[in-house]
């Protein structure tokens, strides 16, 4: 298999792979079981990734990881405005 058809199949599936929580959480106006700091750590290490695939000039990583970091920023938006005052 070639390995840029590998890195974008490996790409877009870790990218879509929060899409249905983000569904979940949109839907059901409810973000309580979530952690908003492991939804940070996860901005944090998929911009790293952005960053070297910048680096590296390997556009599979880059736009994958840019797809995944903005799916997550739209999450952590949702946590922050759908997360019950105590």
């Amino acid at each position: 298999m070639d390995e840029n058809v590998l890195g974008i199949v490996a790409g877009v599936l870790t990218s879509v792979s929060m899409i249905p929580q983000l569904i979940k959480v949109i839907k059901s106006k409810n973000a309580e079981d979530l952690s908003w700091v492991m939804i940070m750590v996860l901005i944090s290490g998929l911009s790293l990734w952005v960053w070297y695939g910048f680096i590296q000039n390997e556009l599979p990583i880059i736009v994958s990881n840019a797809f995944a970091v903005l799916v997550n920023i739209t999450l952590l938006i949702c946590c922050i405005m759908y997360k019950k005052k105590s």
